[in-house]
């Protein structure tokens, strides 16, 4: 349970939150990564021995519930899932990759609640800390959300995690809005009785929402709701106690 050792030693690393933000394929904070640059190439030879580089990363939020992260910076593939009482079984979420993205299943409030448990769960989680750096890949914003406290959010995150003295290349929380802002994208959110949300798109658009979370209960390739729905309301729990 937790992050494993090796990944949690990554944390300082700038080479690995190069790979794992795809600042290194061209993505927000390329311009910045300068002298690492030559690191990266360096780096991925030393890694090619053809064994597995994937790790997995468990956060407990309270009542049995817990969010995975399965982490390959080899392949530049992360996964997010839920797992929780009387399921050994995970259930995905959304992936993040260079391929066929659907990364966006969270609400920021969602994200914020979760990794609030997480770190109430584990002294060794702060928040804003390890939790809300590797997991805001998967959240985006909308015109409904304070925006501008949840880049400073992000950004104190990653901050945390800074080794001190480093004035390199780092990711920060405009970095991650570049990939995560869906305002003025025609994204709409909708509510059953139930509780749970999706989202649809309309046509008018620039950027595509790329989601797993799309359909509504009881669609053929439906979003696991009522497992989601589960762990935010353990997670609520955990907070609120």
């Amino acid at each position: 349970m937790g992050i494993p050792a090796p990944l949690r030693e990554s944390l300082q690393d700038p080479v690995f939150w190069a790979r794992y933000t795809f600042a290194a394929d061209d993505g927000p904070g390329a311009d910045r990564l300068g002298a690492i640059e030559d690191l990266l190439d360096d780096d991925h030879d030393d890694d090619d021995d053809g064994q597995d580089g994937a790790l997995r990363a468990t956060f407990d939020v309270g009542g049995g519930q817990f969010v995975v992260l399965d982490v390959d910076t080899r392949l530049s593939a992360y996964e997010l899932g839920v797992t929780g009482p009387g399921s050994a079984e995970l259930a995905g979420l959304g992936w993040d990759d260079l391929a066929h993205w659907h990364p966006y299943a969270l609400r920021w409030s969602e994200l914020e609640l979760i990794c609030r448990a997480a770190g109430m769960r584990d002294p060794l989680l702060s928040h804003p800390g390890a939790p809300m750096a590797l997991l805001c890949r998967f959240a985006a914003v909308f015109e409904d959300d304070d925006v501008d406290a949840a880049v400073a959010t992000v950004d104190a995150a990653y901050g945390v995690l800074r080794p001190p003295g480093w004035d390199g290349y780092w990711p920060s929380g405009v970095d991650w809005l570049e990939r995560a802002d869906f305002r003025g994208q025609q994204v709409v959110w909708h509510r059953d009785e139930a509780g749970n949300l999706w989202a649809a798109q309309d046509d008018d658009h620039a950027t595509p929402f790329h989601s797993t979370r799309v359909t509504r209960p009881g669609a053929e390739e439906e979003f696991p709701h009522a497992r989601l729905r589960s762990l935010l309301a353990a997670a609520a729990a955990t907070v609120a106690t």
